[in-house]
Formats: C-alpha cells, sequence, structure tokens
C-alpha cells in the first residue's frame, strides 16, 4: 500500500477522535490529506479490489495452475493470504471484458467504400453465434426443443448460409451487394398477406413468423449490417450480467451431487467463484494469444507456437475442472470422473438452453 504523508492536525476528519499514529484508534480511518489526485484514486482503488501485494500473484498462480488449491485453502481458514473469492471474480471478470472490449472483432465488420457514388455495404451473417444444427438437433432431442421449432430454427440457419455464401461469391468489389437478408419477403404487408391467405406450403411456424415479422421492422429503419451489429453488441454488452447469474445455478448441481451433511451449499458457491475466475483468466489469456502473435513476422515456426498454446491452453480450461472437483470433494478417481462428467454435461444442456433464450430476448429487444 502507498504511504501518504500524515496531517499535521491530529484530530480525525472522521470522527473528531486524537489520532497519535497514522490510523486513528477510534474509527480506523489513515489520517491523511483529503485531497487526492486521479491517479492515487486509480491506485487506491485497484489496491482496495486486489489487497496488491504477495498474495495478489500467489492467488493468481494457485488459480491458474493449482486446482481446487485456493478453495481448499480458503475453506481451511487461510483467509489473509490469497484474494477474497468474490473480489476476484469482480476483478477478473472487470479486467476481462474491459481489455476484449478494446479490441473490438472487426472478422465481420468491413469497412464502407463509396465505389461509382454507390455504398458498397458487406452484410455479415446472422449466425453470429455460430450455433450449428447438431447442437439444434441435441436440445430437440432432450426435449427442451419441440420439432416444429428445431425445424424453424434449421431454416433460419440454412438461409443464413446461403447469405454467407452469397457474400463471398460476388463477382466483383465495384458491384454494390444488396440487401439479400430478407427472407424472401419484401416487407411486413407481403408477409402477413401471405401467412393469412398463401397455401399451407408458403405459411410459415409461429416461431419463424415471429421472428420474420421482427426482422421486417427493425429492417425499416436499419440495414442488415446494423441489425447484426446492434444484436452482437448487445449481446456480448451483457453476457457479463448473465454469466453472474448462472454461477449459483452452477453452485446448486455441485451441492446437489455431493453430501449435503459434509458439504454446504456455501462450499460449492466458493468453488464455483474460483473455477468461473479460472475460465474468464483463461479466456483473457488465449484472447491475447489470438492479438500479440499476428505482431510478429509470420512463419512456421510463429504459426506453430500460437497454434500450439491455444491448444494447450483450450485442453487446460476442459481439463481443469476434473482434478478440481476430485480434488476439493475428496472423491476417488472412478467417482469423481463419474460426477464431474455427469455435472458437466447438464451444466452445457443448461447453458445452451439458456442462450438460446438471451439469443432470443436480445433479438426481440432490437430497436
Amino acid at each position: 500500500m502507498s504511504k501518504e504523508k500524515i496531517r499535521l492536525d491530529k484530530i480525525c476528519l472522521n470522527c473528531n477522535h486524537v489520532v497519535d499514529q497514522r490510523y486513528c484508534p477510534n474509527c480506523g480511518q489513515e489520517n491523511t490529506v483529503s485531497r487526492k489526485t486521479f491517479h492515487h484514486i486509480f491506485i487506491h482503488f485497484f489496491e482496495d479490489l486486489t489487497h496488491y501485494d504477495n498474495s495478489f500473484w500467489k492467488t493468481i498462480f494457485n488459480l491458474f495452475f493449482k486446482p481446487a488449491a485456493l478453495t481448499k485453502a480458503y475453506m481451511a481458514g487461510k483467509r489473509l493470504s490469497y484474494l477474497n473469492p468474490i473480489r476476484l471474480y469482480i476483478f477478473i471478470s472487470f479486467v476481462t471484458f474491459l481489455m476484449i472490449s478494446l479490441f473490438p472483432n472487426n472478422t465481420e465488420k468491413e469497412i464502407t467504400t463509396t465505389v461509382i457514388k454507390h455504398e458498397q455495404i458487406i452484410i455479415p451473417t446472422i449466425d453470429s453465434l455460430h450455433i450449428e444444427e447438431k447442437s439444434v438437433d441435441g436440445l430437440t432431442k432432450v426435449g427442451i426443443l419441440s420439432q416444429q421449432n428445431n425445424d424453424t430454427i434449421k431454416k433460419i440457419l440454412q438461409q443464413t448460409d446461403k447469405i454467407d455464401k452469397i457474400n463471398h461469391n460476388q463477382p466483383s468489389p465495384s458491384v454494390p451487394k444488396k440487401e439479400v437478408a430478407d427472407f424472401g419477403y419484401k416487407s411486413i404487408i407481403e408477409l402477413d398477406s401471405i401467412q393469412k391467405h398463401g397455401s399451407k406450403k408458403a405459411q410459415v411456424s409461429d416461431t419463424e413468423y415471429w421472428f420474420l415479422k421482427k426482422w421486417l421492422t427493425v429492417k425499416e429503419e436499419n440495414t442488415n449490417e446494423q441489425i447484426i451489429e446492434k444484436f452482437t453488441d448487445s449481446f456480448v454488452h451483457n453476457l457479463p450480467t448473465l454469466l453472474f447469474m448462472y454461477m449459483p445455478v452452477f453452485a446448486f448441481f455441485l451441492w446437489l451431487f455431493h453430501d449435503k451433511k459434509k458439504w454446504y451449499y456455501y462450499d460449492s458457491g466458493i468453488f464455483t467463484l474460483h473455477y468461473f475466475s479460472f475460465l474468464l483468466l483463461l479466456v483473457l489469456t488465449l484472447f491475447y494469444t489470438d492479438k500479440i502473435f499476428p505482431l510478429f513476422e509470420k512463419n512456421q515456426v510463429m504459426e506453430w507456437a500460437h497454434f500450439s498454446l491455444k491448444s494447450l491452453g483450450i485442453f487446460w480450461m476442459i481439463y481443469y475442472f476434473f482434478p478440481a472437483h476430485r480434488r476439493f470433494y475428496g472423491h476417488k478417481f472412478v467417482v469423481s470422473l463419474v460426477k464431474s462428467s455427469v455435472i458437466i454435461i447438464i451444466n452445457l444442456v443448461v447453458i445452451t438452453f439458456l442462450l438460446v433464450l438471451f439469443a432470443l430476448y436480445t433479438y426481440n429487444n432490437i430497436h
């Protein structure tokens, strides 16, 4: 912690108690100058959040390389040697999403150029979340999605795939691209007319009708590119909130699969905070790996190193939960493997379902 100059006045500004040394014996406030620089405020915030000293780096090292070590130490009462789990998660979450936001993904955003007095617009695909048909079939098999909704979502994915192919097969950049992502309908009036008076083959399901009507409504004042951009920005912006809200659910599944007399929900909650902190930290590491390597000269050695580090990071992300679970809960290898696998599968299904709902909610709130 930084050492500020002590005030000459020995009366505490907070409680008016006499202060003989640096800290007030009555309320604990430091007897230093009250007016601070912006630099001091920023450093003080960082210090308060992380208790920036050896415990910070010790916490990060154990979190990253020693699965469950932090959780076991915290539950054993060693709480001053490491950062508080809640503070740790808030700090890592804040840094991760802040740093990622500073490097927006421009792979789907092309600079618009004016050619022959026409504005060339590159239309990105709506499948920004990389949802595959196999994932949709999986949700249908477990009973989360009906077959009708399954068919509707597949139609949308197939249509966006066609749009992507059209974008890539434009013969010449000098020819302005058309707004092809209209799904075959020019206006809401045309959609309603077909839905009311068209043949059954031409009509669409209720889910598809909702999707198309919303798309055409928003498109009246936005281009296809703007719609996708608004959807992606809103989805990514609210993702930290969704992740934070899901942690109690993850902790509940952990608690559900273990002895209720030995393990409290609180114990699983601490484990969850550390596990999610690790995931965010690794995501940030992989993100910067992708950003740093392209800065070096492109050759086979660098490409191999980049691929190796990324593969190792992804493997560690998948594998980490299994030793962490076994070491914390103290199960035998086979029992821990079975429980860990079941917990991961259940959470993957629930997360996929919540992401679909969240995507639909985000889409419905585009203006």
